[in-house]
């Protein structure tokens, strides 16, 4: 991006911006190539950024089309297209999604049109002797699909993972058979293609998670559940991962295709979290 300090987060994946300030109209030039800057390095983040929940709403919109998120029982008051997750209790009443999202995950995976991005903001950070807590660890599916050996790549050409909206790994508790046909759940998922290929960069990436993905068509389920192991391991390996520890004013996007996520479950009141959460439309 021209005109901005721009850091590696690691060799493979990942990018930092310095100098950028979102809470100002951002030209269409600019939020052209902030979004051109996502789809090559897969998450970015920009810290040190002031918004307010309009302010936030705004960006988004530069950026793309916001969708209101299923969860829509945790969004903003006046702006269902903004998620709220937080642990904080108003009136007895929690204000947000206080789930933490602790198993690797896509957002939008159970679309046929899965979501292009998602944005996140710091409100409030929860710390434990000045130390940040709720750390998000991402992943890139890129650096992944990259490092597979040629025989399993061969072995997953073709091959097509069922993404049923809040199962995930609860496949294990409905056995699935290839040739007996699906459960009613599973009846509801959408597929994908295992080695999916990025919307604009055409770049191959592992899309299967374990918050999200139940099978993998056309395998019994024994089958499946090894290779899908076999997958999360070797997507979850170090070297295709960052740690982001979360200040107070960071601002995150992150691409579902090319990225996915998760969240360290290490705090609770009175410890308290806040994030302003959306996703853009798709692809």
């Amino acid at each position: 991006m021209r005109g901005y300090n721009l850091t590696d987060l690691t060799p493979v994946f990942g990018a930092s911006i310095d100098g950028l300030d979102t809470s100002q109209p951002l030209s269409t030039r600019t939020a052209s190539e902030l979004m051109q800057l996502l789809d090559t390095r897969g998450l970015v983040v920009i810290r040190n950024q002031q918004l307010s929940a309009s302010g936030f709403m705004a960006l988004a919109q530069s950026l793309g089309t916001p969708v209101v998120h299923p969860l829509n029982g945790h969004t903003h008051a006046e702006i269902p297209a903004l998620m709220l997750h937080s642990n904080i209790i108003d009136n007895g009443k929690s204000i947000g999604y206080a789930g933490t999202e602790r198993q690797w995950r896509m957002d939008g995976a159970q679309l046929a049109t899965p979501w292009r991005a998602s944005l996140a903001y710091a409100v409030e950070v929860p710390t434990q002797d000045g130390m940040p807590l709720g750390a998000t660890s991402f992943a890139s599916t890129r650096a992944a699909f990259d490092a597979l050996a040629p025989g399993l790549r061969q072995q997953l050409a073709g091959l097509r993972a069922v993404h049923p909206y809040g199962t995930g790994r609860k496949r294990r508790a409905t056995p699935y058979f290839a040739d007996s046909g699906l459960t009613q759940i599973f009846k509801r998922g959408i597929e994908h293609p295992v080695l999916r290929a990025h919307p604009r960069t055409r770049r191959p990436s592992l899309y299967v998670s374990e918050a999200c993905t139940s099978h993998i068509s056309g395998l019994n389920d024994g089958d499946s559940a090894r290779l899908l192991d076999e997958l999360f391991l070797h997507l979850a390996q170090a070297q295709f991962t960052h740690v982001h520890h979360w200040q107070t004013g960071d601002l995150l996007l992150w691409d579902n295709c090319a990225t996915q996520y998760r969240t360290a479950d290490d705090y609770a009141l009175p410890q308290r979290r806040l994030l302003y959460r959306t996703q853009l439309k798709g692809p």
